[in-house]
């Protein structure tokens, strides 16, 4: 199966976000787009951040301290940083950090803040028919998914998630192809649920993991590879490029993230007693 390279299927991937960028955002701001405010902030950030609920733990207090509307735009990280390249975001927050590192070099953003991290996991049917559980890591985990031919659900979607995977896929020396290997083009929550429905085996961040484990029988199957490792940043979007974009608040937003205040809030987030991610200012 040939597919396009990495660049050709970002810029697609964000036609698809632009269309649905008015629609995403009425319904993530709910509530804090109705109410009056000086400035209204766009951040493009990933569905792992909106799935697991982070986005409502984190936002309320910088809005109210700034009087601003965030409209957030949860799509994934690849999408996210074109949405940014275009200049239809004031801010990214994303967990590509090749991805992020280039757009920085590239100009479109002023610097990229490392400020949080969590970790990836396998997922996975309690069965387990691939013995992904007695797995050397990570890698041995997917080539004993392949090698078995057990159902694989990948995002397929240029997001964090999605690149993290064809990562592993390449360590592995598996070329992820054929009717075990289904390709959704959906956010990390549709992708549980689908896998989990076909008892798949798939790759998640923990935070949405964890968001939805009370209403699924997908169990982690393999975990705490230092492959696994899930670093976030954050990037205002430069207005040299895009002189229209907020910077200010923008970098307030940045600043925020990385106080005393917003990395409490990181740490305290938790669903079910665990704690989704977990604050790493730099």
């Amino acid at each position: 199966m040939n597919r396009p390279n990495l660049r050709t299927s970002l810029a697609i991937a964000a036609s698809a976000a632009l269309l649905l960028s008015l629609l995403i955002v009425s319904v993530i701001a709910g509530g804090r787009g109705e109410r009056d405010a000086d400035i209204r902030l766009t951040l493009a950030t990933t569905t792992s951040t909106e799935n697991s609920g982070l986005l409502d733990a984190l936002l309320p207090a910088f809005e109210q301290e700034h009087n601003v509307v965030v409209d957030a735009i949860a799509v994934g990280t690849g999408q996210a940083l074109e949405i940014g390249r275009t200049g239809d975001a004031d801010v990214v927050m994303v967990h590509a950090p090749v991805l992020e590192e280039e757009f920085v070099a590239e100009g479109y953003g002023v610097e990229r803040v490392y400020f949080m991290y969590n970790d990836f996991v396998v997922i996975g049917p309690p069965a387990d028919p691939a013995g992904v559980r007695a797995a050397d890591g990570a890698v041995d985990a997917f080539r004993r998914i392949a090698g078995s031919e057990s159902v694989f659900i990948s995002r397929g979607d240029n997001s964090g998630t999605h690149i993290k995977e064809l990562m592993i896929w390449r360590e592995a020396g598996v070329r992820a192809e054929g009717d075990w290997y289904r390709e959704v083009g959906q956010g990390m929550g549709g992708v549980i649920t689908l896998a989990n429905d076909q008892e798949a085996y798939t790759l998640s961040d923990r935070g949405t993991f964890l968001s939805y484990v009370a209403a699924i029988d997908a169990t982690i199957v393999n975990e705490g590879d230092d492959i696994l490792f899930n670093p976030y940043g954050a990037i205002a979007v430069n207005p040299e490029r895009h002189p229209h974009t907020k910077i200010e608040p923008a970098e307030a937003f940045i600043d925020y993230l990385v106080s005393d205040e917003g990395q409490q809030r990181i740490a305290g987030y938790t669903v079910n007693g665990e704690q989704l991610f977990f604050p790493n200012a730099q």
